[in-house]
């Protein structure tokens, strides 16, 4: 028998952005565990802003589970907050009432800047910085500093070896800016891994003495970018079919959601999405072949390809919710028939 050590991971009720918790158990196993054979555990909600001191109990329940590749036989496990029977889910448990379709497949973009000391990384402590222009996907001390790439190399191969479909990073256009990518199929799937990826990133800063500042525009109205988690997504009658006639109706109908949109995609939207810094304003639906200052943007590929492939929404922020972001986007796709279009892309 080994001893594992399970750290069992959730969001707090903390609004209108929750924050990640964690506290670690430990279990023996014969070997790696899985799912079903993690015990339900309590926690005090008082102290996350999701029950009051005289009943204070909450339950996690584990939801998906991740080798936690920063400890001896560690396990990362992702949970849902449970009310105290461990099976009506708590008010603030998002993940328990989202729409999933895993034939829905999901891209997330998350920006974020590098703070340290109450100002992005590589920012002189009085001023600003050379203005935007070199540091996206840029190279060299002047543009990414002394320790952003290592930190990033050394989050990439922390959720690689957690099994976390990381796709990629780069340098982002704001100083002290970066970004990763995950995949994955079905929102339930693609969002735990962006709160595991968020979680794994936090934790490694600590050795640092850095934080992340997930804010969509910390620096404010400055002409300094602000921070996406811009939405990629493809269902299988998108990839499979499409079309333009199938297309320009979904489009029709993210335009009548528009507000519905905005309301789950992050908090402060308006201070990000005003029409500069490559955002179509927080109010206006838009779409365009290669437009990054368009509500969606629809890849040359997408269009070359009869109109089949995938989009992407540029709106949600860089501290929106991914379940809620997913859920929402296929809200819309549902609401568009697929009847009828078949013959038309064909």
């Amino acid at each position: 028998m080994t001893k594992y050590k399970l750290e069992y991971i959730w969001l707090d009720g903390y609004t209108p952005v929750p924050n990640l918790r964690g506290k670690t158990q430990i279990k023996e196993f014969d070997a790696f565990p899985a799912l079903e054979q993690l015990p339900l555990w309590g926690f005090d909600g008082s102290s996350t802003m999701q029950a009051e001191g005289r009943s204070s109990d909450c339950v996690l329940k584990p939801v998906a589970l991740y080798p936690d590749p920063a400890r001896t036989n560690g396990v990362l496990v992702m949970c849902e907050v449970m009310m105290p029977d461990g099976v009506t889910p708590h008010p603030t448990n998002a993940r328990a009432t989202i729409l999933d379709d895993e034939g829905t497949w999901f891209g997330f973009e998350q920006e974020y800047f590098f703070y340290q000391n109450g100002r992005p990384l590589g920012f002189p402590e009085q001023g600003y910085p050379a203005p935007q222009g070199p540091y996206y996907t840029g190279v060299g001390y002047s543009n990414v500093g002394d320790v952003a790439r290592e930190i990033v190399e050394e989050h990439l191969d922390l959720c690689l070896e957690a099994g976390i479909n990381h796709e990629g990073i780069n340098a982002e256009v704001a100083k002290g800016q970066w970004e990763f990518q995950v995949f994955g199929k079905g929102s339930k799937k693609a969002a735990d891994e962006i709160w595991m990826a968020r979680y794994l990133l936090q934790r490694l800063t600590e050795k640092y003495g850095i934080d992340i500042e997930y804010h969509c525009k910390p620096l404010g109205d400055t002409d300094w970018n602000g921070s996406g988690m811009h939405c990629n997504f493809s269902t299988a009658y998108m990839r499979e079919v499409g079309g333009k006639a199938y297309f320009e109706a979904l489009m029709a109908q993210f335009e009548k959601n528009l507000m519905e949109h905005i309301a789950v995609y992050g908090p402060d939207n308006d201070k990000r999405l005003t029409g500069k810094h490559e955002t179509a304003p927080w109010n206006k639906f838009s779409y365009g072949v290669a437009d990054r200052g368009a509500s969606i943007r629809v890849p040359h590929s997408f269009v070359k390809n009869d109109y089949k492939g995938y989009l992407e929404d540029r709106r949600p922020n860089s501290q929106g919710d991914p379940y809620q972001i997913a859920s929402a986007v296929l809200k819309t796709i549902s609401e568009v028939p697929t009847e009828g279009y078949a013959s038309a892309a064909a």
